[in-house]
């Protein structure tokens, strides 16, 4: 079956892609026989998601500038270029990583497509690792709305939004 998003256990090494990272989630979907690397799943999911996580993004931008957080990762080191706000860290067609460092937390998103070419599917990982009581505090109000987004962003990795 594909397009059904269900939340598994992260099975990332966490201290390899962020050490000391104290929240990891992630989600997967199945996909079936769609062909795509994981540099196809990241755009699929960030740049054509649902349009009411780009205005939720907007006003995330909004309430945090005024606290000298980052509104995107425009700047930070992109060894692979960027795709929407995140600076691509590592890719290989199998796994992407990206994700930046900020005042108040460093995060990373770990875009992963395993599979025969029959049965491919795709997992999003999140880790995140907060450096001040800012962050913390940041983490426990966004988690709700995170898997919230995560499962409507991955859901456009079977069928991108139009």
């Amino acid at each position: 079956m594909t397009g059904s998003v269900r939340e598994v256990p992260p099975s990332v090494d966490a201290g390899a892609v962020l050490s000391g990272a104290q929240f990891i989630d992630a989600f997967r979907v199945e996909v079936g026989a769609t062909q795509l690397s994981a540099r196809e799943a990241c755009t699929r999911m960030v740049l054509h998601g649902p349009r009411w996580i780009d205005a939720l993004t907007r006003l995330r931008n909004i309430l945090v500038k005024p606290l000298g957080l980052k509104t995107s990762g425009q700047g930070a080191p992109a060894p692979h270029g960027m795709i929407g706000l995140f600076p691509v860290l590592s890719e290989t067609p199998e796994r992407l990583i990206a994700g930046f460092d900020d005042y108040h937390l460093d995060f990373r998103v770990v875009v992963d497509v395993a599979g025969d070419a029959a049965d491919r599917r795709v997992t999003l990982t999140t880790l995140v690792r907060t450096n001040n009581l800012l962050g913390r505090t940041y983490l426990t109000l966004i988690v709700p709305f995170h898997k919230l987004v995560a499962r409507s962003m991955m859901g456009d990795v079977v069928e991108p939004a139009r």
